[in-house]
């Protein structure tokens, strides 16, 4: 049997995922949000391996902020981060994974602080 999820919900800095063999994983936002799949942030790989990748987009506040879910074809869900990307699938099998294992996060990018004048 397929691992489903029968609900999918934000709580406060978590997102919430009941599964249908009676599981629950709690993964905090700003985990999912910098182990985003989509192809911008995590790359891809062309026919002979090499990984693809433009440059680190800055994350900022709003970054890690959800405005929606949507379900994707039974087998995973795209998140709407309030900065505006949602681009990321992110796969039911992936998200257990993840919450039974944490995984290792990709460093942060910080953004240059600019002098006051």
């Amino acid at each position: 049997m397929a691992l489903r999820a029968s609900t999918v919900t934000v709580i406060g800095k978590e997102l919430a995922i009941a599964w249908s063999d009676g599981r629950e994983t709690y993964l905090p936002l700003t985990t999912l949000r910098r182990l985003c799949p989509c192809a911008a942030c995590a790359g891809e790989r062309d026919l002979l391996g090499r990984l693809m990748k433009g440059p680190d987009r800055p994350l900022v506040s709003s970054s890690f902020e959800v405005r929606g879910t949507n379900p994707v074809g039974g087998y995973a869900v795209q998140i709407f981060w309030a900065d505006g990307h949602s681009d990321g699938l992110y796969t039911f099998e992936k998200l257990r994974e993840w919450g039974e294992s944490p995984p290792e996060l990709p460093p942060v990018r910080e953004l240059p602080v600019l002098p006051v004048r």
